[in-house]
Protein backbone atom coordinates (compact mmCIF):
# COMPACT_ATOMS: atom_id res chain seq x y z
CA UNK A 1 0.00 0.00 0.00
CA UNK A 2 1.62 3.15 -1.13
CA UNK A 3 2.30 5.77 1.91
CA UNK A 4 0.13 8.82 1.56
CA UNK A 5 2.10 11.73 1.06
CA UNK A 6 1.43 15.03 3.83
CA UNK A 7 0.33 18.27 1.21
CA UNK A 8 -1.99 21.06 1.99
CA UNK A 9 -5.42 22.61 0.19
CA UNK A 10 -7.05 25.56 0.69
CA UNK A 11 -9.92 23.14 0.59
CA UNK A 12 -8.80 21.20 4.07
CA UNK A 13 -8.39 24.68 5.47
CA UNK A 14 -12.26 25.40 5.01
CA UNK A 15 -12.73 21.62 6.07
CA UNK A 16 -11.05 21.92 9.00
CA UNK A 17 -12.73 25.58 9.98
CA UNK A 18 -15.79 23.29 9.64
CA UNK A 19 -15.53 20.88 11.83
CA UNK A 20 -14.65 23.75 15.10
CA UNK A 21 -18.25 24.74 14.18
CA UNK A 22 -19.73 22.66 16.84
CA UNK A 23 -17.51 24.33 18.98
CA UNK A 24 -18.38 27.88 18.39
CA UNK A 25 -20.92 28.81 20.97
CA UNK A 26 -18.66 27.76 24.11
CA UNK A 27 -15.39 29.76 22.30
CA UNK A 28 -17.67 33.16 21.77
CA UNK A 29 -18.99 32.97 25.07
CA UNK A 30 -15.43 32.20 27.44
CA UNK A 31 -13.86 35.10 24.66
CA UNK A 32 -16.51 36.96 25.16
CA UNK A 33 -16.53 37.06 28.78
CA UNK A 34 -12.24 37.60 29.04
CA UNK A 35 -13.43 40.46 27.61
CA UNK A 36 -15.26 41.42 31.00
CA UNK A 37 -12.80 40.12 32.63
CA UNK A 38 -9.89 42.58 31.05
CA UNK A 39 -11.83 45.44 31.54
CA UNK A 40 -13.23 44.63 34.91
CA UNK A 41 -9.25 44.62 35.65
CA UNK A 42 -8.59 47.95 34.28
CA UNK A 43 -7.08 46.66 30.73
CA UNK A 44 -7.85 49.13 28.17
CA UNK A 45 -9.49 47.37 24.77
CA UNK A 46 -6.50 47.97 22.93
CA UNK A 47 -4.53 45.83 25.64
CA UNK A 48 -7.20 43.60 26.07
CA UNK A 49 -7.10 42.74 22.44
CA UNK A 50 -3.81 42.72 21.54
CA UNK A 51 -3.51 39.98 25.04
CA UNK A 52 -6.37 37.94 23.58
CA UNK A 53 -4.77 37.79 20.16
CA UNK A 54 -0.79 37.45 20.96
CA UNK A 55 -1.29 35.07 23.87
CA UNK A 56 -4.17 33.21 22.60
CA UNK A 57 -4.18 30.88 25.62
CA UNK A 58 -8.02 30.28 26.79
CA UNK A 59 -8.14 29.57 30.22
CA UNK A 60 -4.92 30.46 30.72
CA UNK A 61 -5.40 33.86 30.36
CA UNK A 62 -8.45 33.92 32.77
CA UNK A 63 -5.78 32.43 35.21
CA UNK A 64 -3.22 35.49 34.17
CA UNK A 65 -6.07 38.38 35.42
CA UNK A 66 -5.98 36.63 38.47
CA UNK A 67 -2.32 37.52 39.48
CA UNK A 68 -2.28 41.06 36.69
CA UNK A 69 -1.65 44.29 38.99
CA UNK A 70 -1.73 48.18 38.20
CA UNK A 71 1.03 48.79 37.62
CA UNK A 72 2.44 46.59 36.28
CA UNK A 73 5.78 44.95 37.56
CA UNK A 74 8.45 43.16 36.46
CA UNK A 75 7.23 40.88 39.16
CA UNK A 76 3.46 41.60 37.77
CA UNK A 77 4.64 40.16 34.57
CA UNK A 78 6.83 37.48 35.97
CA UNK A 79 3.78 35.79 37.92
CA UNK A 80 1.50 36.21 34.92
CA UNK A 81 4.20 34.31 32.24
CA UNK A 82 4.57 31.81 34.92
CA UNK A 83 1.03 30.97 35.76
CA UNK A 84 0.32 31.40 31.72
CA UNK A 85 2.95 28.52 31.00
CA UNK A 86 2.07 26.34 34.43
CA UNK A 87 -1.28 26.02 32.63
CA UNK A 88 -0.05 25.48 29.19
CA UNK A 89 2.69 22.78 29.86
CA UNK A 90 0.26 20.52 28.10
CA UNK A 91 1.22 21.74 24.50
CA UNK A 92 4.53 20.58 24.74
CA UNK A 93 3.46 16.77 24.87
CA UNK A 94 0.29 17.75 22.74
CA UNK A 95 2.33 19.44 20.01
CA UNK A 96 4.89 16.03 19.79
CA UNK A 97 2.06 13.95 19.40
CA UNK A 98 1.69 16.04 15.85
CA UNK A 99 5.09 15.44 14.97
CA UNK A 100 4.24 11.88 12.80
CA UNK A 101 2.17 14.60 10.46
CA UNK A 102 3.85 18.33 10.78
CA UNK A 103 7.30 16.76 10.98
CA UNK A 104 7.02 15.89 7.45
CA UNK A 105 6.63 19.70 6.36
CA UNK A 106 9.74 22.31 6.40
CA UNK A 107 10.65 23.99 9.46
CA UNK A 108 9.33 27.44 8.33
CA UNK A 109 5.77 26.41 7.68
CA UNK A 110 5.67 23.98 10.90
CA UNK A 111 6.53 26.77 13.90
CA UNK A 112 4.70 29.34 12.70
CA UNK A 113 1.22 27.31 12.87
CA UNK A 114 1.98 25.89 16.11
CA UNK A 115 0.86 29.19 17.48
CA UNK A 116 -2.60 28.35 16.42
CA UNK A 117 -2.59 24.70 18.30
CA UNK A 118 -5.37 24.43 20.41
CA UNK A 119 -7.24 21.81 22.51
CA UNK A 120 -9.84 21.56 20.24
CA UNK A 121 -7.98 21.60 16.29
CA UNK A 122 -5.33 19.33 17.87
CA UNK A 123 -8.24 16.82 18.89
CA UNK A 124 -9.91 17.37 15.25
CA UNK A 125 -6.52 16.65 13.59
CA UNK A 126 -5.66 13.71 15.39
CA UNK A 127 -8.77 12.34 14.52
CA UNK A 128 -8.37 13.04 10.76
CA UNK A 129 -4.92 11.46 10.76
CA UNK A 130 -5.55 8.22 12.63
CA UNK A 131 -8.73 8.33 9.92
CA UNK A 132 -5.62 8.74 7.16
CA UNK A 133 -6.16 12.39 6.52
CA UNK A 134 -2.68 13.90 4.98
CA UNK A 135 -3.77 17.08 4.29
CA UNK A 136 -2.43 19.62 6.72
CA UNK A 137 -4.89 22.18 5.83
CA UNK A 138 -7.07 20.69 7.88
CA UNK A 139 -4.69 21.96 11.16
CA UNK A 140 -4.52 25.38 9.75
CA UNK A 141 -7.87 26.17 8.91
CA UNK A 142 -9.12 24.70 12.20
CA UNK A 143 -6.48 26.76 14.40
CA UNK A 144 -7.06 30.02 12.27
CA UNK A 145 -10.96 29.72 12.94
CA UNK A 146 -10.18 29.26 16.46
CA UNK A 147 -8.21 32.04 16.77
CA UNK A 148 -10.11 34.51 14.61
CA UNK A 149 -13.25 33.92 16.76
CA UNK A 150 -11.31 33.85 19.74
CA UNK A 151 -9.82 37.25 18.90
CA UNK A 152 -13.22 38.94 17.74
CA UNK A 153 -15.15 37.35 20.88
CA UNK A 154 -13.23 39.56 23.16
CA UNK A 155 -15.00 42.87 21.22
CA UNK A 156 -18.63 42.41 22.37
CA UNK A 157 -17.71 41.04 26.07
CA UNK A 158 -15.28 43.88 26.79
CA UNK A 159 -18.31 46.41 26.02
CA UNK A 160 -21.56 44.11 27.01
CA UNK A 161 -19.57 41.14 29.08
CA UNK A 162 -22.33 41.70 32.09
CA UNK A 163 -24.79 40.25 29.47
CA UNK A 164 -23.05 37.33 30.11
CA UNK A 165 -21.03 37.08 33.04
CA UNK A 166 -22.05 33.86 34.10
CA UNK A 167 -21.99 31.36 31.39
CA UNK A 168 -22.85 28.34 33.84
CA UNK A 169 -26.80 30.03 33.67
CA UNK A 170 -27.34 29.36 30.09
CA UNK A 171 -25.66 26.20 30.85
CA UNK A 172 -22.78 27.39 28.03
CA UNK A 173 -20.13 26.35 30.12
CA UNK A 174 -20.86 22.70 29.14
CA UNK A 175 -20.71 23.54 25.72
CA UNK A 176 -17.05 22.97 24.89
CA UNK A 177 -16.59 20.08 27.07
CA UNK A 178 -19.49 18.11 25.50
CA UNK A 179 -17.95 18.22 22.14
CA UNK A 180 -14.25 17.09 23.37
CA UNK A 181 -15.77 14.33 24.93
CA UNK A 182 -17.27 13.67 21.55
CA UNK A 183 -14.76 13.89 19.67
CA UNK A 184 -13.26 11.38 21.24
CA UNK A 185 -15.00 8.61 20.79
CA UNK A 186 -13.71 7.91 16.60
CA UNK A 187 -10.47 7.53 18.37
CA UNK A 188 -11.41 4.64 20.97
CA UNK A 189 -10.00 1.39 19.82
CA UNK A 190 -10.08 -1.03 22.46
CA UNK A 191 -8.78 -1.48 25.61
CA UNK A 192 -5.67 0.09 25.46
CA UNK A 193 -7.28 3.55 25.16
CA UNK A 194 -10.08 2.75 27.91
CA UNK A 195 -7.34 1.88 30.39
CA UNK A 196 -5.06 4.78 29.49
CA UNK A 197 -7.49 7.39 29.75
CA UNK A 198 -9.20 5.95 32.72
CA UNK A 199 -5.60 6.32 34.48
CA UNK A 200 -5.46 9.71 32.85
CA UNK A 201 -8.66 10.87 34.47
CA UNK A 202 -7.95 9.14 37.43
CA UNK A 203 -4.98 10.86 38.15
CA UNK A 204 -5.78 13.78 36.84
CA UNK A 205 -9.23 13.98 39.31
CA UNK A 206 -6.75 13.07 42.15
CA UNK A 207 -4.13 16.36 41.40
CA UNK A 208 -6.59 18.48 41.36
CA UNK A 209 -8.53 17.18 44.54
CA UNK A 210 -4.79 17.80 46.25
CA UNK A 211 -3.40 21.00 44.79
CA UNK A 212 -6.11 22.52 43.10
CA UNK A 213 -5.55 24.43 39.78
CA UNK A 214 -4.73 23.23 36.80
CA UNK A 215 -1.77 20.27 37.18
CA UNK A 216 -4.29 18.06 37.53
CA UNK A 217 -3.89 18.89 33.24
CA UNK A 218 -0.05 17.79 33.24
CA UNK A 219 -0.05 15.33 35.83
CA UNK A 220 -2.97 13.58 33.52
CA UNK A 221 -1.73 13.74 30.50
CA UNK A 222 1.84 12.23 31.53
CA UNK A 223 0.08 9.49 33.57
CA UNK A 224 -1.81 8.52 31.05
CA UNK A 225 0.64 8.79 28.12
CA UNK A 226 3.00 6.28 30.86
CA UNK A 227 0.46 3.80 31.02
CA UNK A 228 -0.44 3.41 26.89
CA UNK A 229 2.87 3.48 26.43
CA UNK A 230 3.13 0.54 28.90
CA UNK A 231 0.28 -1.28 27.51
CA UNK A 232 2.04 -0.72 23.77
CA UNK A 233 4.67 -3.19 25.33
Amino acid sequence: MTQKTVHFTTQGCWRGAAMCLPGLPGTVVFGAVFGTVASQNGLTFLETVLINSFVFAGASQFVAMEVYRDPVTISVVLAMAGVVAAVNMRMLLIGASLRPWLGQLPARQTYPSLFFLTDLNWLISIREYDAGERDWGIYLGSGLFMWSVWSLAVVPGYFLGSLVSDPRAWGLDVVLPAFFVALLVPLWKGKRQTLSWGVAGLVSLATWQIFGGHWGIVTGAVAGAAAGAYLDD
